[in-house]
């Protein structure tokens, strides 16, 4: 690991801490512009996400209010929380052939895109440690008074994310300021995601709020609309 990795390791409460657990399970809600845009309100209000922390699996408990959507990068399947089939998708990801920022999407398009965005933030930065991840810090960025050291992470191709290379901003305390990517699904539209509110669960530091803007050419945050809203009630690890 880089000594800005490591550190942030020990940041966020230590790897050994983290490979105690198997599980994730966070209660949240996810909002902003963005749901309106892609025709899709109101599917990630007060919901429960349990993510695998070995494999990329999520489970999404109370989606689009009754619903329960489990997601892996090759198929999506949604039902009701009594196990009655809804919906089925194969390689979910060749669905999105042709979106840009604008393009409307179904429940499905929608609980593809927020299961492996949240399985990659809820497991930050943890995540860059896994086999096949390559990390590399570059030169610092200046934001909010603060000079952030930054991180470059390439994502192996078998993990479904946002897009290949992402960076994330450390502060100096160690715990994440922002994190950058563009995302591939909508066009290559770019997303800052702010994480805030720190809170320990269990012994491992974890961003109650994120706040998701675009940016512009000089990587400067685009303040109007906030595109994401994400609000973390309580989670549990095991």
């Amino acid at each position: 690991m880089s000594d800005l990795l490591t550190e942030a390791i020990e940041a966020h409460g230590g790897l050994d801490r983290w490979k105690q657990f198997d599980v994730l399970e966070a209660s949240l809600s996810v909002g902003g512009a963005i749901w309106g845009f892609k025709q899709q309100p109101g599917l990630f209000d007060e919901v429960t996400f349990e993510i695998d922390l070995h494999q990329e699996r999520v489970t999404v408990d109370g989606f689009s209010g009754e619903g329960r959507l489990f997601f892996t990068p090759n198929r999506l399947m949604l039902e009701t929380r009594d196990g009655r089939p809804l919906q089925s998708r194969d390689n979910p990801r060749a669905a999105f052939t042709g979106h840009g920022a604008d393009t409307p999407w179904d429940p499905l398009h929608a609980g593809y895109f927020c299961s492996y965005a949240l399985w990659t933030y809820l497991s930050s930065p943890f995540l860059y440690t896994r086999e096949g991840f390559e990390t590399e810090e570059i030169d610092p960025w200046q934001e909010d008074g603060e000079a952030w050291r930054r991180l470059k992470i390439t994502f192996p191709p078998s993990v479904a994310s946002h897009s290949r290379v992402q960076i994330t901003h450390f502060g100096p305390d160690g715990l994440m300021r922002r994190h950058d990517y563009s995302v591939d699904v909508m066009g290559g539209a770019t997303g800052a995601n702010y994480p805030s509110d720190y809170r320990e669960f269990q012994g491992i530091k974890v961003p109650a709020r994120r706040k998701v803007y675009a940016y512009d050419q000089n990587f400067r945050k685009i303040p109007e609309p906030m595109l994401v809203d994400i609000e973390i009630y309580e989670v549990v690890l095991r």
